[in-house]
């Protein structure tokens, strides 16, 4: 079981503050990986830091676990946060978070592989042409890059 899984077993669903990592992975044409998750929109990969796991370690993490693709060098695009993005699960966790965006163009292994759980599907898009379920949060990230 994870941090976050740990965390709730005490604090049950009241907010709390909860870092993650997304980032922006471009091919050498200048698209974009994007994800579809379970809710049918499409985001960056990224998710939640574990304990004693630095920022870039979950970036390069996620990416992996949600797409496959296997990346290196990470350039930081900003940290998104406030009141603006305050999530309420389906099953009542409330949570506040504190998003750390990066780029990368270092990719070493470009092989797409989808769980078919936390990703449904896992593609490079064109940043012009989104998908029309690509999230605000994530039009916000990708107008920060670049």
């Amino acid at each position: 079981m994870g941090y976050i899984e740990d965390l709730r077993k005490i604090i049950g669903t009241r907010p709390v503050i909860l870092t993650g990592a997304v980032v922006g992975v471009f091919d050498e044409y200048g698209n974009i990986l994007l994800q579809k998750r379970p809710n049918g929109k499409w985001g960056l990969p990224g998710g939640l830091m574990e304990l004693a796991e630095s920022a870039e370690e979950a970036a390069r993490r996620e990416v992996w676990e949600e797409t496959g693709v296997e990346i290196g060098d990470l350039e930081l695009v900003g940290v998104f946060s406030g009141k603006q993005y305050f999530v309420k699960l389906e099953n009542g966790d409330e949570f506040y978070p504190v998003t750390i965006a990066y780029q990368t163009n270092d990719i070493k292994n470009k092989t797409i592989r989808i769980d078919g759980e936390e990703t449904l599907d896992a593609k490079f898009f064109d940043i012009m042409n989104l998908p029309e379920t690509t999230t605000p949060l994530v039009k916000k990230i990708i107008s920060s890059i670049k």
